[in-house]
This record gives structure tokens, C-alpha cells and sequence, in this order.
């Protein structure tokens, strides 16, 4: 859609500043990528993911180990409270204390790693949020909106804020940046 004549707004291209991003840590060297969106904002239509990168790391996503090596790519501000464990998964310190991790060779195994992201999901989320759109954000998106059979599941099988009742699932919903503590 354009600009109509006399239209004072600039048009949306010249109002995004584009940043290049060069990644180097141990699963990507090299890797660049173009932010062309502003952090956090102009999200897919349905897409409204209801925690943030930050606050996901506070909360303790991941069992720790999953943001070790590529802090340089993301804001300081992400880290400075986020629970992690640069030696191994720790699952003591999710948000829950339960492992709802699966390795990540059973991501690769299912297909659902797509090779500029090969951490996965929430490297995926993390650069959707910086500004990066791809071609795989769909597809990504689309896995996303699946999770909502757990919170279902949730508010079937549970009192509302029993926070007891089904650690995995809510553990898991954390991860793909629903809040689970709420259900």
C-alpha cells in the first residue's frame, strides 16, 4: 500500500534504521543477517508472543545453557539478571525446576531446524525481535500458535494458578514465550 499524494508520513522503509549483524560463536561463524524492523515491534498479524527474550532468560528458560556463547549478538540487557550455566543444562534453573528441554539432536532428527537458526525456536524468536524477518517465520510462527494445545490441556487438567500442576507443560510454554504462570 502507498503513499497518497500529500501524504506527510514517510514512507515505512525510510523510518526503519537497517543494521547489519555478523555472528560468531561456536554454531555459526560468519552468519549475517539485516534487522529491518524496530526491536520488539511490527510483529505477523497473530504472532503476540506474551514474554520477551529478556524475560524469558530472567525466568529461567532452557535449563541455562542455551545463550552461553552468542551474548555479543543480543543486548546486554537480556543477561544481566538472565539464569544461566555456561558448563551444562541445568534444569534447577528453569522457572519450574523440570527438564522440558528435548536434546537438540531430536530437533534436528523431526526437521525442525532451519539452517539460520540452528539453535532452533527461541534463537529464531530472539532474532524476530531484534528486527530480522525470514523466510522461515511462518513456519516458525506457525509452530508457536501449536502450543496452544498445552495451555488447553492446562486449564483442563488444573486448578487456575495451581503453578504444582503440570511443571512440564508450563515449563514448555515458557520456552515458546507464553506465560505459563497465569494459566
Amino acid at each position: 500500500m502507498g503513499r497518497e499524494e500529500g501524504d506527510p508520513r514517510p514512507e515505512r522503509e525510510a523510518c526503519v534504521k537497517r543494521r547489519r549483524i555478523t555472528v560468531n560463536d561456536r554454531m555459526q561463524r560468519g552468519y549475517t543477517y539485516q534487522l529491518t524492523e524496530p526491536a520488539g515491534r511490527n510483529f505477523d498479524d497473530g504472532f503476540e508472543p506474551e514474554l520477551t527474550p529478556r524475560e524469558l532468560l530472567e525466568l529461567g528458560v532452557f535449563g541455562g545453557k542455551y545463550m552461553t556463547d552468542c551474548r555479543a549478538e543480543f543486548p546486554a540487557s537480556w543477561f544481566r539478571r538472565a539464569k544461566l550455566s555456561p558448563e551444562r543444562h541445568d534444569p534447577s534453573l528453569n522457572y519450574f525446576g523440570v527438564n522440558a528441554s528435548q536434546p537438540l539432536s531430536v530437533w534436528r532428527k523431526n526437521g525442525w531446524i532451519y539452517r539460520d537458526d540452528p539453535r532452533g525456536w527461541f534463537q529464531w524468536y530472539c532474532r524476530y525481535y531484534m528486527g530480522r524477518r525470514s523466510l522461515d517465520d511462518e513456519r516458525q510462527i506457525r509452530r508457536w500458535r501449536q502450543m496452544t494445545r498445552h495451555i488447553a490441556q492446562i486449564k483442563q487438567g488444573c486448578e487456575p494458578l495451581d503453578l504444582d500442576c503440570r511443571k512440564r507443560q508450563r515449563q514448555a510454554l515458557l520456552h515458546w514465550a507464553y506465560d505459563s504462570r497465569k494459566i
